[in-house]
């Protein structure tokens, strides 16, 4: 349902230098990093920005120290090096974490070989490596995991980014800040390939049903699981895809007795590695690894898959209890990793990928194929350059005037407290999310007791922030804002009750009538249904069945 607070200006016939496809994470970066090279940028997305792989993903920004398994130690220092780059440039999204990584007697992996890859992650960063967990720390976890097992705990750092859509969303606004036009809701129908070379793209927007057509002088593919459609829809034959895809899904809990109150590393009931999260208050666990080269609109975690990471955690907190019903939804993305048929989902590279499709008898594009939620800045400014512009490295990226925001700073909080006349808890939630525009929401918040009521009783976010998502962030519908902008909707608390309540909050603000209120409520519901699966008696037999 559209909300034209601001109309989107037509496309047909404009021409752009460079046109991206995709608005997850990659698509966004590369976006920015061309309009801030001075190219005129078009960004488009099938659906909302950071709606894919990008909201599906074990939300942690992270070196990689599984890929020293692999040997890709170029590809740990470069996750690295963009890890402590958005520490330092993003500190109110990404924070640094303490990992315990979990092994016991069964384990294949042996102690000194897990304390050499250790000593050398932690070398690789520049920093000592942390001591092992300590005395109370491992009587603590003992109490709570299988006593029948003799456990062994190494401590290492990495960092979490608890929601990936808003570091995308901030992104997003300094590519149009650097003068991108953006796109959410808009399809590429095809890349338009005459002799040769691509020439432009046929686009059609989701929300107007109208087909437009703009000039290109580059084409990004950065679509993800997509990557290889959009390349069949424009007639550009490949001698073999370009993508292996494989599902990883993850299950999401409530707090149990004993559940982690920091990040594990551990191994699943098959010997595989697996993350258990403290995530939003709640716990995530994930993920696996599943080929899967179906429609990536449609994947959805399975009812094994569902039963092998509840399994995994049962086998570590026997005394729990938990079940099937424990499991409050499940969600699942398909990575999009680089063909390779011969090969295990594990061992395939993480590394990107960038496809040249000149050979392929379009000149002038180039296909993203992989890459990660840590390296899509290092990404981004690869891409710049194989199109033969300037890269602008991350420490000379200026990413807005002022200093930092620090909501873990009592002072700070009080001050947008007091401009927006709202609680120190809705100002340090408004600083955790908007750094550094925080001042603004605020400002807008003092406008009336309306835009500073709370989005839904269960949260001290506030209307004032839905508002600037629809405004100034390219939100057009209402699953675009409560689960990706301001996404209380990804809560603990979340229900269909809290969905009624935030519709009439904020419809009352921005003038909705009944049939656009209903119309916005319905199509949000069955959006976050899609995404966040309910886990059902499937789910529940299968699990017994194990």
């Amino acid at each position: 349902m559209v909300l034209a607070a601001n109309p989107r200006a037509p496309l047909n016939d404009q021409h752009f230098q460079v046109v991206v496809i995709g608005g997850g994470i990659n698509g966004v970066a590369v976006a920015r990093q061309c309009a801030r090279a001075g190219k005129h940028t078009l960004l488009v997305e099938q659906n909302d920005f950071a709606s894919g792989v990008t909201s599906r993903s074990t939300r942690i920004i992270h070196g990689g120290l599984r890929y020293l398994e692999h040997g890709e130690l170029s590809l740990v220092r470069e996750s690295l090096h963009e890890r402590e780059t958005l520490l330092r440039e993003r500190s109110h999204l990404v924070h640094p974490m303490q990992f315990l990584l979990l092994l016991n007697e069964t384990s294949k992996r042996s102690a000194l070989k897990v304390r050499t890859g250790l000593w050398l992650y932690q070398r690789m960063a520049g920093k000592p490596r942390g001591e092992d967990a300590s005395e109370m720390e491992v009587k603590r976890f003992e109490r709570a995991l299988d006593a029948g097992h003799r456990w062994s705990f190494f401590n290492y750092e990495d960092a979490q980014c608890e929601f990936p859509e808003r570091l995308v969303a901030e992104w997003l606004m300094e590519a149009v800040d650097a003068g991108a036009v953006v796109r959410n809701h808009m399809e590429a129908l095809a890349v338009d390939v005459a002799h040769g070379r691509t020439r432009g793209v046929l686009l059609r927007d989701q929300i107007t049903g109208r087909d437009a057509r703009v000039d290109a002088g580059w084409v990004i593919n950065c679509s993800g699981p997509w990557a290889d459609r959009v390349c069949q829809r424009s007639a550009i034959r490949m001698a073999k895809p370009m993508l292996g895809g494989v599902r990883g899904s993850h299950i999401v809990l409530p707090r149990f007795p004993g559940s982690p109150s920091t990040a594990l590393y551990t191994e699943a009931i098959d010997g595989r590695p697996i993350f258990i999260l403290p995530w939003n208050d709640q716990i995530l666990a994930g993920t696996t690894e599943v080929a899967d080269n179906g429609d990536p609109a449609r994947t959805v975690p399975s009812p094994e898959e569902i039963s092998y990471l509840l399994r995994s955690l049962t086998q570590l907190f026997p005394k729990a209890k938990l079940s099937a019903q424990s499991v409050k939804h499940a969600f699942a993305g398909i990575r999009p990793l680089p063909y390779s048929p011969d090969n295990r989902p594990s061992a395939v590279t993480r590394r990107h990928i960038l496809h040249d499709h000149a050979d392929d008898g379009a000149s002038h594009m180039i296909s993203v194929i992989g890459g990660k939620l840590t390296t899509a800045a290092s990404l981004a400014r690869e891409c710049a350059r194989k199109i033969g512009l300037s890269a602008t490295e991350p420490n000379t990226i200026a990413i807005g005037p002022g200093p930092a925001l620090d909501p873990l700073l009592d002072d700070a909080v009080l001050e947008i407290a007091r401009i927006g006349a709202i609680s120190e808890e809705s100002a340090r939630g408004i600083m955790e999310w908007h750094g550094k525009r925080a001042a603004d929401i605020a400002r807008m918040a003092l406008v009336s007791a309306e835009l500073r009521a709370p989005i839904c009783p269960h949260t001290s976010h506030v209307v004032a922030e839905v508002v600037e998502a629809y405004r100034k962030e390219c939100a057009i519908t209402l699953g675009d804002v409560l689960l990706r902008r301001v996404p209380v909707a990804l809560g603990a608390c979340w229900s269909e009750s809290c969905s009624r309540e935030a519709a009439l909050r904020i419809g009352a603000v921005l003038g909705w009538n009944e049939q656009t209120m209903g119309a916005n409520l319905e199509a949000f519901e069955t959006e976050r249904a899609a995404f966040l699966r309910p886990v059902g008696r499937a789910a529940a037999f299968e699990a017994a069945a194990d």
